[in-house]
């Protein structure tokens, strides 16, 4: 049977051409210690750089649109207004994920600027149960705020610093991850298989330095380069592929996950499962178990019980060193951000296929492979500033993994106080992070993330988010043909819940900080 059933499938440009090389991220490497130090105090306002001026506090600033789209409104803040700011996903129009990368430890973390019309003395009333569409009376909770702030105030560092992982506790995880993740790299490196030229990519919040709460969670990939490879992009999706081989003359060690000339994923994932469940039997002094498949996932997910429940991600990744899908050509507008070289950089790199299948009416299409950018995002993350200094040890501190820090909490503690809710089932920490990518590429400038802007910047991040909820539009990052809020991937009345839930929690002083 054709293995491509479903709507016509039209062939994306060959990615056989090769792009410049790129210094891989492989080879093995262990988990490393997190920065634990202290949350930053707050430093002064730096100067005006050339060509980016600094804006006074609590203002606006005019800035040029970051490409063709509409940009969504910002939330309106003025030092000299005494008027309640308007809500925030008012306005319509578009507003702009996918997947895994190697790198450094878990941070679990963590300046305040003057609110102007978001004064203690304007707070904005606290909406009834019947604007939350049948929720029930929602009561504010005890503020993280200062001792005597008056109510509906809140102190983002406090939060932050509530979320910093301890030393100890990073340090025993990730001896334990160590253990297990190389135990299985090698004995599939040794081993006369398909998977022997796998190397290690880690991926993930804990590598990116923006893992919240507890280092309970790893993500790791394991890659296999396949050179020579042809895709062919399913049902104009952009993101999900099917991977076929060109003639190789010395013959294909992947052949017998064939279906009909296309490399099943689903075949090769099962493979790659089975190995996997049969290698950990041979980890000595370490409790671990394969956990059951979750339909559509294309990880094999280990749960390690002892001492601590930890679990953790293996991804199979096919890595391709050809030039980036032409359905990314108008993706990662980083060019008035971090720069044209750095793009085109970035673009040199491979790219990875992670057998993530593609949905086909109520199941999927199992032989699809999705495209994965997490090395990049990860990449983006470890250097996200103009400055090549920003954030080291003798550079400014910007607020920018901070404010991605609190929307991942934000949406992390909503999840767990409406755990029996199925319409935040679909929201993920992904869509949070493509939102972030995108206000920081509406606003550029370090200067415009001071580490003092803490509280203000994070309200423009949420004011962002709002309005792809409302406007049911949040494009992919690399892949701006891709809508992760589309009406077939998360339904209306599941953002429309989710919206009302944040428009409380902001007017309220985000309560849900200090629950659970």
């Amino acid at each position: 049977m054709d293995p491509r059933r479903g709507p016509a499938a039209r062939t994306a440009p060959k990615a056989g051409a090769a792009a410049p090389k790129a210094s891989a991220q492989g080879g093995r490497g262990a988990l490393t210690e997190p920065d634990v130090s202290p949350a930053v105090p707050a430093a002064a306002r730096p100067r005006a750089q050339s060509g980016e001026p600094a804006r006074a506090p609590g203002s606006l600033r005019k800035k040029s649109a970051p490409g063709p789209r509409e940009r969504p409104p910002r939330r309106a803040q003025s030092a000299r207004a005494g008027q309640e700011p308007s809500s925030a996903a008012g306005a319509a129009g578009p507003a702009g994920a996918a997947g895994p990368a190697e790198g450094p430890a878990l941070s679990r973390a963590g300046s305040r600027r003057e609110r102007g019309a978001r004064s203690a003395e304007t707070a904005r009333p606290q909406p009834g149960p019947a604007e939350l569409g049948g929720v029930g009376p929602l009561v504010p909770a005890p503020s993280l705020g200062r001792r005597g702030a008056p109510p509906g105030a809140w102190e983002p560092r406090a939060v932050l610093e509530k979320l910093r992982l301890s030393r100890q506790e990073v340090s025993a995880a990730a001896e334990v991850v160590n253990r297990v993740v190389d135990h299985l790299l090698q004995r599939l490196q040794r081993r006369e298989s398909e998977f022997r030229g796998v190397a290690l990519l880690h991926t993930g919040s804990y590598y990116e330095r923006v893992k919240i709460s507890a280092p309970n969670e790893f993500d790791v990939m394991f890659k296999l380069e396949v050179p020579r490879i042809e895709l062919e992009e399913y049902c104009n999706s952009g993101a999900h592929y099917f991977v076929k081989f060109k003639r190789n003359p010395k013959g294909n060690p992947l052949s017998q996950f064939l279906e009909e000339e296309i490399l099943s994923a689903s075949k090769m994932l099962s493979k790659f499962r089975k190995i996997i469940k049969e290698e950990i039997k041979h980890i000595e002094d370490t409790d671990v178990i394969v956990e059951r498949k979750r339909r559509g996932s294309p990880a094999v997910t280990l749960l390690i019980r002892k001492p601590k429940e930890i679990s953790v991600d293996i991804i199979l990744a096919l890595e391709s060193k050809s030039s980036w899908p032409a359905s990314t050509k108008e993706g990662l507008p980083i060019n008035n951000w971090l720069g044209t070289k750095v793009k085109n950089s970035l673009r040199r790199q491979p790219f990875y296929l992670v057998p993530k299948h593609a949905k086909e009416g109520n199941g999927f299409q199992e032989e699809t492979w999705r495209l994965s950018f997490s090395h990049i995002e990860k990449d983006i993350l470890k250097n996200h500033g103009q400055s090549k200094t920003c954030c080291e040890t003798h550079g400014v501190k910007c607020c920018r993994k901070d404010c991605l820090k609190l929307m991942k909490y934000l949406l992390e503690q909503l999840k767990k106080k409406f755990g029996n809710r199925k319409e935040l089932d679909k929201f993920c920490s992904y869509h949070v992070k493509t939102a972030f990518f995108h206000v920081c590429t509406q606003d550029p400038h370090d200067s415009q993330w001071h580490s003092n802007d803490l509280e203000s910047c994070f309200d423009n991040c949420v004011t962002y988010f709002l309005h792809c909820l409302k406007t049911e539009r949040l494009e992919h990052y690399f892949i701006p043909g891709v809508n992760l809020f589309s009406q077939d991937q998360i339904e209306k009345i599941s953002k429309e819940f989710l919206s009302k839930q944040i428009e409380y929690e902001r007017n309220n002083g985000f309560p849900v900080f200090g629950e659970f």
